[in-house]
């Protein structure tokens, strides 16, 4: 349902406020891009520091921009599992084809209250759910026994996985191969995404989308194909760019690096600070080498 390349779009900040018409326009040359759909108030949309208003104010532009050219799984994640059922339904009300759920933060459920959670989101909101995996900021690793048996319930479809582990990503594929109505691993690291594909994952959410789409779409199509020597060429020519973009914590490097590609400020908001400047001339340097500055 949702393989390919899916863009964890950045929300723009200007004088403190969302940037919705620099929102517009990214989404729209995601769009002219040939991505397969877009994933606003996720973690690289600093969804954490957004106001409810904001959050559905970013959800409902980016349905309304993508007009139906693109998928859009709108992130509705909360350790709350009444905010975020209310979350996905307005999602759903807004015409969103699917959502995305970080696993609960700060909670630290058992691994049968993660399952529970999301069950409780897919019964009350009937929208496709795609469970969201990230230890590192959650504190908690959904384990792939886990991952499986959210698989057979109605409307989890996939998951996002980000756990760093490509053993992890394995068991998950093998696991969720019997599931009724099929069910998609997506990558949630980008420079995972090449192994993981070739471990069966069918696609990713990917940070460096926002910047690169159609090439990075080009990296997981090819593999799609089959066609990994183009794949890993692709993989290796974007290595040193998707390196930089993590040298400090995302959205951080992301935000600065449209900031100098395009019309759109480096705004984020506390507790995200602006990037040092080793890691920036890291950056700066990835960007030039890859024929992204001016």
């Amino acid at each position: 349902m949702f393989s390919g390349t899916y863009t964890a779009l950045v929300t723009p900040f200007r004088n403190g406020e969302v940037d919705e018409q620099a929102l517009r326009v990214l989404v729209r040359e995601q769009v002219e891009a040939g991505i397969d759909g877009l994933v606003p108030c996720g973690s690289t949309g600093e969804s954490a520091t957004l106001t409810h208003a904001e959050h559905e104010q970013v959800i409902a532009a980016t349905i309304d921009e993508c007009a139906g050219r693109a998928k859009v799984i709108a992130g509705t994640g909360s350790n709350n599992t009444a905010e975020a059922c209310s979350l996905t339904r307005f999602a759903a009300e807004r015409g969103a084809d699917g959502a995305l759920l970080i696993s609960p933060y700060y909670n630290k459920p058992t691994q049968q209250g993660h399952i529970e959670h999301y069950r409780a989101v897919a019964e009350a909101a009937g929208l496709p759910i795609i469970v969201y995996n990230i230890p590192g900021r959650t504190g908690v690793n959904m384990v792939p026994e886990t991952i499986a048996a959210m698989a057979e319930i109605p409307n989890i479809v996939g998951v996002k996985e980000a756990s760093g582990s490509l053993d992890q990503v394995s068991q998950i594929v093998q696991l969720t191969r019997s599931a009724t109505d099929g069910f998609d691993v997506l990558s949630g690291d980008d420079s995972l995404t090449l192994p993981m594909m070739a471990v069966g994952a069918h696609g990713v959410i990917s940070v460096i989308g926002n910047l690169v789409p159609r090439r990075f779409a080009e990296l997981v199509s090819s593999a799609v194909a089959g066609d990994f020597e183009t794949a890993r060429r692709i993989h290796f020519e974007l290595l040193p760019l998707m390196s930089a973009l993590f040298t400090e914590t995302n959205p951080i490097p992301i935000k600065t690096a449209m900031a100098m590609t395009r019309d759109m400020t480096d705004e984020l908001r506390l507790p995200l600070t602006p990037m040092t400047e080793g890691p920036r001339r890291r950056l700066e340097g990835a960007l030039g080498d890859a024929g992204l500055l001016g």
